[in-house]
């Protein structure tokens, strides 16, 4: 593989990364699209704050049912076993930590595993924050999927979050086009780069980053 990752080989990432077996929320934008890249053994289980268990990849064609969507108006598939349930159902869920792993867009990432994803602060933003603090905080485990830097070419990782605050201390993960970092108490890591070195990663984002890339093994482990 050279050169960055798209969007979609991003998302396949991603669920190279999610364990057998786990729970899983998949956030409104390019999040959703991880669900395409589950393979049908995977024994992954996704959750949408909507009200369902059970959600397969992005529905096509004939298989479209405008009945059945995801929190983003996606509509979806539903697997063998797929059960619906009240909204406020699938919060408790959320808020009481059943969830293993969920996976969101984010405006901003400290090194310390803050996220900012709801709002710019902009005075002509629409703050849109959704399910997200239920899930950054209910959820074992938080990836994050985004661009590395913002159209004007300024870092999206930061020493501190200037946005609104999501939740803090929350994410351990964050895809990028880039590379794949880890983020927490021990500071900034990168585990996998893309089309870049670490050094060029250190340059672009201006902060200390630690270098994991020769690492054994560099997955990321569900709760």
């Amino acid at each position: 593989m050279t050169g960055y990752l798209s969007k979609d080989e991003i998302a396949a990432r991603v669920a190279r990364d999610i364990p057998h077996g786990a729970y899983v929320n998949l956030g409104i934008g390019q999040p959703t699209t991880v669900a395409n890249h589950l393979d049908a053994d995977s024994g992954v289980t996704l959750h949408t704050e909507n009200g369902m268990l059970g959600m397969g990849p992005e529905a096509t064609g004939d298989d479209i049912d405008l009945d059945l969507i995801n929190a983003g108006k996606v509509p979806v598939t539903e697997l063998l076993g797929a059960s619906y349930f009240h909204h406020a159902d699938s919060f408790a869920m959320m808020r009481g930590g059943h969830l293993d792993i969920c996976v969101l867009g984010a405006y901003q990432v400290s090194v310390t595993g803050d996220l900012a994803n709801w709002s710019s602060g902009a005075p002509d933003a629409i703050p849109a924050v959704g399910g997200a603090m239920d899930l950054a905080i209910g959820a074992r485990q938080t990836f994050v999927m985004m661009t590395l830097m913002t159209k004007d070419g300024v870092s999206k990782i930061v020493d501190e979050c200037t946005y609104p605050l999501t939740g803090i201390g929350c994410v351990s993960a964050v895809y990028t086009e880039r590379a794949i970092f880890s983020v927490g108490a021990d500071g900034l890591a990168v585990r996998e780069t893309f089309g870049t070195t670490v050094d060029e990663l250190r340059e672009v984002i201006g902060l200390p980053i630690r270098d994991l890339t020769g690492a054994a093994d560099t997955t990321v482990r569900g709760g």
